[in-house]
């Protein structure tokens, strides 16, 4: 292969290939008029069941199945692979074109909260549960969830993207991304033999951030990727992950906006509780 050489001024490429590609974009901004639907419930969540999808979905089941009416919810299905993260009305509420994005009808006016570790944070504060109160315990908390949010990206965005997504496999990024997935796995293995969760005794908000990717990893074959990372060797997350996913809220948030794998998984949009018997 003959070395890439770098323009001086980068353009952008609309054939540079990749799964992705066709939404990819060097701008921010709406693409197009778009107008979202909008529920009965206090919280109208505009999403995908992918990894930072699936925090959102959790914790909402989660609230719910502790009695906190007020968390009651809609989520609608965005289709990130037709661009619909693109559309007028959900980049008013998320700028950053990205899922899951949440807008809170509660107040007034209405608040709208994007980045998943953000809405995390608002619904743990508006609730007052999964946060410990403790200013050592929150700030572990913290520490851990933001963790996730930086190092997800090489998860994702780096070794997923160049192993499983890009046209072709290269050595050097995917080595130096499964080299870093690794050592993150590492981390939290050793973090899990001396605690039952991330934070210890309790599970909160961090826990829900990280299980969806590192959860995936272990247990779900993400990229197609569990022999070549050898993710059954990181026994501690592995028994973590699994003692998250036994949760009936967990499994409950999972399925909601999920339009793929086997259909007994899958809940494009949630609007009643009585969706997950249908």
């Amino acid at each position: 292969m003959p070395e890439y050489t770098p323009p001086k001024v980068w353009k952008e490429n609309a054939e540079n290939g990749g799964q992705f590609a066709s939404i990819n974009r060097a701008t921010a901004g709406a693409q197009e008029e778009r107008v979202l639907a909008v529920g009965k419930h206090p919280m109208q969540l505009y999403s995908l069941a992918t990894p930072n999808g699936v925090k959102v979905t959790i914790m909402l089941e989660e609230l719910l199945a502790l009695g906190h009416e007020g968390a009651e919810y809609d989520a609608h299905l965005i289709n990130i692979g037709e661009g619909e993260q693109f559309g007028s009305d959900f980049v008013a509420i998320n700028p950053n074109s990205k899922i899951p994005a949440l807008l809170d009808h509660s107040t007034e006016p209405s608040t709208r909260v994007f980045e998943s570790g953000a809405i995390l944070i608002y619904l743990a504060e508006k609730f007052a549960v999964f946060y410990p109160e403790d200013t050592a315990g929150r700030a572990e908390c913290l520490s851990w969830l933001m963790w996730q949010m930086g190092a997800g990206p090489f998860l994702g965005g780096g070794f997923g993207h160049f192993y499983a997504y890009a046209p072709e496999k290269w050595e050097y990024p995917i080595d130096r991304y499964a080299m870093e997935v690794k050592r993150q796995l590492d981390l939290l293995d050793k973090n899990l033999a001396e605690r039952r969760f991330l934070c210890g005794d309790e599970y909160n908000i961090s826990d829900m951030a990280v299980y969806p990717w590192y959860g995936a990893a272990v247990l779900h074959n993400i990229y197609d990727a569990a022999e070549f990372l050898d993710v059954a060797s990181y026994e501690n997350v592995i028994r973590w992950a699994t003692e998250i996913e036994g949760r009936p809220a967990v499994q409950r948030g999972r399925r909601v906006n999920r339009v793929w794998g086997p259909e007994e998984n899958q809940l494009a949009e949630r609007h009643d509780a009585s969706d997950f018997d249908n």
